[in-house]
């Protein structure tokens, strides 16, 4: 009966106050549901088990750190080669079960513009394994997983099933085309089941036995040793732990390293691969990039929210300890008449709890918003990405523990405070001097110096964080960014013979350069912050030092010409340069520093290092470059050598070209399209703007900018808010006394002086504790700043300055106001 009398006057007197009860109930929300959103990301990117059956018995299969290996690596899927899947099948005795799968995207479209769905090749057992449950028909079998299977069939997720089919479930029957390739579809994944893979998709599953009929050769990768392409998971056997299964598999190593011994290894990398060790980890959340790359970052920014969740809190026990000493002898009359202090405690913190209900709901709401919004921002166009955010017992229980320990926080100590003062001292000229004490404004002051330490702390992660960010979109990589597009083209369904395809080449590459709009066109293996790369051991011709590393890239005629490398020396590549004539190379600064010593690099020779039982490749350098940046624009300047295509005696079943436009994209897209419709209209094409590219590669800096920049702000606007509170509220409470100082002759500059010596006193030991914390603090950031380090001065004094002047800005206008006091409007109030 008490605690809904509580709650209703708690509710009268919030309605009675809508300023008050808006800034509160906004200040909660925004910091509780920045937690939520930021922990649904964490939860799902972390700490969520996959949804399949017993999941704490999985166990992910891989090679340990520092493992050697080399061969061809053409998925995120490549952990093993096919001959080591096999050969783990069948010599271990741990796993009740193993399944297999390979990444892939497979195009939907039979020619013009692809149309990707995010694929898998799948080991027969795969959804056996997981005890996956099919929502329609029926799932993958070992059945269907038999070496040189003609006629696979396929398994859809329940997303595609909606996406492409509208959940019409005569789709059973029906065939999907990939790669032009058609496969009849036999079951539906349930909703919730999206592999293994957290952060990625599935729309379509074929068994792996299909990847021979997808490939160039109709053999596959399954018939290379040196194919990395599949992933590998186990179930344990009842009784069997993890260490026991590692201790397994590290005595299965050098068996399984010498059975699958790729015989095209030189001594030397035979000796590394055989010491390769597996190693065991727990498959319960199964396995993602997504976590590698943001976990550290979430981790981060959950740490960020907690601290505006604070600020937040600190700020609101500022406003509840004004409002309590306004309403000292209201409470003091009904201690007066027999109220106990419990009851008057219990009768505040519910007003506490509303205001912290009202905030959670809010944040809530706020918290589905921004994590969508959040899933958005990381999701790239062509990603695949896929998040299930919705709502569990962790983030139900994490939000109810926030939203506890934020009553408590910001509702108790005003409640207690509210109820120590005597009723006698209360009814005293209504109070006025009481809260002017020493002891009474401390605790404001404690909160306010608090806010700004923590408040500074933020402000230098956003100014590192958008520092950084604005360094890395600096950076030269070389060429120039603006104007170039990629464009893919695959012809595998026109299937031209090995022999002709060179010649299918050079007429793709004539008619693009003929296209208007296109300033000049070139082919490449390899797009510069693609990602992908080719690097292989190398040593200057004569030199005793090798197995060094360099990455290599194979381009067309033209090609630094259009994307805006500098050539310092030599010459570009040229017709001359075919599979018969003597093989060359062109070399970047970086390479001619390594292997040249710095010298002038033209017409020496380097080495490739050869397969066992072949000889090393030689190449003379025809040419130098500047350095451009290959994998991604935070790596150094690294080593690259470049070899004409034309030299290549076989070439791909498809081509990479780079395009420099003259107009704008869509004549150009158009133009290509036709041009590339008039050599064959079954090429598949795909178009991709190297600047879109970019903002894609750096995803992760702009997410860190943006959240940290976005609470830095907010916390710099708490702080200031919290500053002007208690500012404002010192002068409404010495009123009287500042108006006999000004009767007595104080000018109004020392009248204002006096009031900002309070501020500055606030500011100085918040931002001297904050300045400590921030360093502390920023070594957590120190690996995902690019330019910066965590304890750059320049940023530390940037932010102190910045909260410096904000918060002395938000302290002039009481300062202002007390120096324009009336000493008879002050006095006639006593």
């Amino acid at each position: 009966m008490h605690l809904w009398q509580d709650f209703r006057f708690g509710a009268r007197q919030l309605r009675l106050n809508p300023a008050f009860t808006a800034v509160a109930v906004l200040s909660l929300a925004l910091g509780i549901g920045a937690n939520t959103a930021i922990f649904e990301l964490v939860n799902a990117v972390r700490l969520r088990s996959l949804p399949v059956a017993k999941p704490w018995e999985l166990v992910t299969l891989d090679f340990a750190k520092n493992s050697q290996r080399s061969g061809n690596f053409s998925t995120r899927s490549s952990r093993f080669t096919w001959v080591q899947w096999k050969e783990m099948q069948a010599r271990q005795q741990a796993f009740s079960g193993m399944l297999a799968w390979s990444a892939r995207r497979f195009n939907l479209a039979s020619g013009g513009e692809v149309r990707w769905a995010e694929g898998l090749f799948v080991s027969g057992d795969y959804f056996s394994v997981l005890g996956a449950q099919p929502a329609i028909g029926r799932l993958l079998s070992g059945a269907d997983d038999q070496p040189g299977c003609t006629a696979p069939a396929a398994v859809i997720s329940y997303g595609f099933w909606q996406r492409q089919y509208a959940g019409d479930p005569e789709a059973l029957g029906r065939k999907v085309t990939l790669e032009g390739r058609a496969f009849p579809i036999i079951g539906v994944t349930s909703p919730s089941f999206f592999g293994v893979e957290v952060g990625n998709r599935y729309d379509v599953a074929i068994p792996l036995c299909a990847d021979a009929m997808m490939s160039d050769d109709g053999k596959g990768r399954a018939a290379s040793t040196r194919s990395w392409w599949i992933a590998a998971m186990g179930r344990l056997k009842p009784g069997w732990t993890l260490e026991r299964a590692q201790a397994h598999f590290l005595a299965l190593s050098p068996g399984l390293m010498a059975a699958t011994l790729p015989e095209s290894y030189r001594p030397d990398s035979a000796k590394r691969y055989l010491a390769n060790k597996l190693e065991l980890t727990s498959g319960a959340m199964g396995v993602s990039g997504l976590r590698r790359e943001y976990e550290q970052p979430l981790w981060l920014l959950l740490a960020t929210t907690g601290l505006v969740l604070l600020i937040a809190c600190a700020n609101l026990a500022n406003l509840l300890l004004a409002r309590a000493s306004v309403r000292e002898r209201e409470i003091a009359v009904r201690q007066a008449i027999g109220a106990s202090r419990g009851r008057l405690i219990a009768q505040l913190m519910a007003e506490s709890l509303l205001l912290a209900s009202l905030g959670t709901i809010l944040g809530a709401f706020l918290a589905r918003l921004l994590s969508s919004g959040l899933v958005a921002f990381l999701s790239a166009s062509d990603s695949g990405m896929m998040l299930g955010l919705g709502l569990d017992w962790r983030v139900l229980g994490f939000t109810a523990a926030v939203a506890a320990g934020t009553c408590l926080l910001f509702g108790l100590a005003p409640a207690l405070r509210a109820t120590r003062t005597s009723p006698a001292s209360a009814m005293r000229a209504g109070g006025r001097g009481l809260t002017t004490g020493h002891e009474r404004f401390t605790l404001r002051r404690g909160l306010v110096v608090a806010q700004v330490a923590l408040s500074l702390v933020l402000l230098v992660g956003a100014l590192l964080f958008v520092g950084s960010l604005q360094k890395l979109m600096a950076v030269d990589p070389g060429f120039r960014m603006a104007g170039l597009v990629e464009l893919d083209v695959g012809f595998e369904r026109a299937n031209y013979p090995k022999e002709q395809r060179g010649l299918v080449h050079r007429e793709l590459l004539e008619k693009l350069s003929a296209v208007p709009g296109i300033a000049s066109a070139s082919e490449v293996r390899i797009m510069p912050l693609s990602g992908n790369g080719w690097n292989e051991s190398v040593w200057a011709e004569g030199s005793s030092e090798k197995h060094r590393s360099s990455n290599f890239n194979a381009i067309g005629a033209g090609y630094f010409r259009t994307v805006g490398t500098t050539l310092i020396a030599g010459r570009d590549f040229n017709d001359h340069d075919t599979p018969d004539s003597p093989h060359v190379a062109i070399v970047n600064q970086s390479f001619a520093r390594r292997y040249f010593g710095g010298a002038n690099p033209l017409g020496r020779a380097f080495l490739v290092e050869g397969n066992a039982g072949q000889p090393d490749r030689r190449y003379e350098v025809v040419g130098l470059v500047g350095n451009t940046k290959y994998y991604d624009l935070r790596d150094d300047f690294d080593t690259i050598a470049y070899f004409p295509q034309s030299q290549d005696k076989v070439q791909d079943d498809g081509a990479t070209f780079v395009l420099r436009t003259a107009s704008s994209l869509g004549e150009v897209t158009r133009g290509a399209k036709a041009a590339i419709a008039g050599v064959n209209p079954t090429m598949d094409v795909e178009f991709t703007v190297l600047t879109d590219r970019l903002k894609d590669s750096v995803v992760r800096d702009r997410l860190m900018a943006t959240l940290a920049g976005a609470f830095g702000l907010l916390a710099g606007v708490l702080a200031t808010v919290g500053i002007y509170g208690v500012i404002a509220y010192m002068v409404a409470r010495r009123r009287n006394e500042i108006g006999i100082r000004i009767a007595l002759g104080a000018s109004r500059f020392g009248v204002a002086g006096l009031v900002l010596r309070e501020a500055v006193v606030l500011l100085v030991c918040g931002l001297a504790i904050g300045a400590g914390l921030a360093l502390w603090a920023g070594r957590a950031a120190a690996s995902l700043l690019f330019g910066l380090k965590p304890n750059d001065p320049a940023v530390l004094a940037g932010a102190m300055l910045l909260l410096a002047a904000v918060a002395l800005g938000a302290s002039y206008g009481p300062a202002h106001r007390a120096a324009r006091l009336e000493p008879m409007e002050a006095l006639r109030e006593e």
